[in-house]
């Protein structure tokens, strides 16, 4: 399937559980049950590319987190799927800034093995969700984090950090600038953006930083839903994209299907990404 389309079936990916039932019926969690399966699926509706995630909910039973990376290898080897980047949900449902030092040197080692596998599994980016609970409402908080990254990127040579932010965007260009490193970038999330009420024309200052980008539609303080059916202006957006020439890929993190037709509905969501006229 060879495409001269800005977006095509080399760069448009989508995040796991987004195939297959949801553990608990969270609109995103590793699917622990079914995550062979959705290799499987996702070969056969023609992706090549796929987000990993990680819960603290049933972080155990991931095998990034307990070490079975021959497994994984294994099985993206055998249906052609890439693993490029990892979205971290462990560090947004367990924000090491606001447990006790006891505490919280237990997550961050946890996020140092995660990293650590991370790197086993040739993963580029490692996404870093600085939102929802793990928003930083303080100049300490952010000083914390800064700190945990500048240990990360000394620790590990090959990861490249990505952050998903709710900073508003005049915010975000100096976050990213007190890390001076090429290793930090950002992950812009469309949806989010929309439910905050944010201009995107005031977040293109920033775009440039953008290493990987999920592609999400919201209402205005409003939960995910059907591409085009928000108030995301996902046209414009990725117009802007293309022009600055961004390279990396985008990744589905669309809303499921509340009839359980996964596979429908993310490639209803595909479909629409296709036919939009940028």
């Amino acid at each position: 399937m060879v495409s001269k389309r800005f977006i095509d079936f080399k760069n448009l990916g989508f995040m796991q559980g987004r195939l297959v039932n949801s553990l608990y019926d969270k609109i995103q969690c590793f699917p622990q049950k079914n995550w062979i399966k959705e290799l499987e699926l996702a070969k056969k509706n023609n992706f090549s590319i796929m987000e990993w995630t990680i819960n603290s909910i049933n972080l155990k039973k991931n095998p990034l987190f307990n070490g079975n990376i021959k497994k994984i290898i294994f099985y993206k080897k055998k249906f052609k799927i890439k693993i490029p980047s990892i979205t971290c949900d462990y560090f947004m449902e367990k924000a090491f800034f606001k447990f006790k030092k006891k505490e919280r040197k237990k997550i961050i080692n946890t996020i140092f093995k995660l990293i650590r596998n991370s790197e086993k599994l040739k993963v580029k980016y490692f996404v870093i969700p600085l939102v929802d609970n793990s928003s930083i409402k303080s100049p300490q908080q952010e000083k914390m984090v800064i700190q945990l990254v500048k240990k990360i990127l000394i620790k590990f040579k090959k990861i490249k950090i990505l952050f998903e932010t709710d900073y508003y965007p005049s915010k975000v260009l100096n976050f990213i600038k007190k890390f001076k490193s090429n290793r930090v970038g950002i992950n812009y999330d469309s949806g989010n953006s929309a439910n905050l009420g944010y201009n995107y024309k005031e977040e293109l200052k920033y775009f440039k930083y953008v290493k990987n980008f999920h592609i999400k539609d919201r209402r205005y303080k409003g939960k995910t839903v059907r591409l085009g059916q928000g108030n995301t202006n996902l046209r414009e957006i990725l117009r802007y994209m293309k022009k600055i020439k961004y390279k990396n890929n985008f990744i589905l993190q669309t809303a499921r299907s509340k009839k359980k037709q996964h596979e429908k509905e993310l490639n209803i969501n595909r479909n629409y990404i296709f036919n939009l006229n940028i």
